[in-house]
């Protein structure tokens, strides 16, 4: 299929949902489904002006590749793809978009919710938020503290929520 985009990519540039759905479609798909995670105003009762996201590239598109081989393996039937955006982004810019086709909704549906739920816990890519008391890394642990002592001073609150 000449000029079909890839199932995997890692992008400077805006997302497109029309380009992760032409992926995954095909006459045989009778749904489709998708997911954009989008950048909010808020996390953690913090107000949030724009995001970064940095990623260890080859790494990153490596792992995607992997966990939609194992969605295929484990859902036959379905298409899988997802994009994710790194950089800057505003409030309102898509930062990742996924999505997912089957023969029937039920599959394309789980197909759709493990794509995202395992990219945002595998995949090393990392998320840097900017708001009005400054950036600060979003998950982000001093290595020097042991595990049930406290944290670096302003990072307390910071769990794990990438992408």
């Amino acid at each position: 299929m000449k000029g079909l985009p890839p199932a995997v990519l890692l992008s400077g540039e805006p997302l497109s949902l029309d380009r992760v759905v032409a992926v995954v479609s095909h006459p045989g798909a009778g749904a489709v489904v998708t997911f954009v995670g989008a950048v909010r105003d808020t996390n953690a009762g913090h107000a949030v002006t724009r995001l970064e996201y940095e990623a260890y590239p080859s790494l990153a598109t490596a792992e995607m590749g992997r966990i939609l081989a194992e969605i295929t393996a484990e859902l036959p039937g379905v298409r899988v793809a997802v994009h994710h955006r790194t950089g800057s982004l505003d409030v309102g810019d898509a930062a990742v978009v996924c999505a997912a086709s089957a023969p029937h909704r039920e599959e394309a549906f789980d197909a759709c919710r493990r794509v995202i739920d395992r990219v945002k816990a595998r995949v090393p890519i990392w998320k840097r938020e900017h708001g009005p008391d400054g950036p600060y890394w979003v998950g982000w642990e001093d290595a020097r503290c042991e595990p049930g002592h406290e944290h670096a001073p302003g990072h307390e609150h910071d769990h794990a929520h990438r992408s």
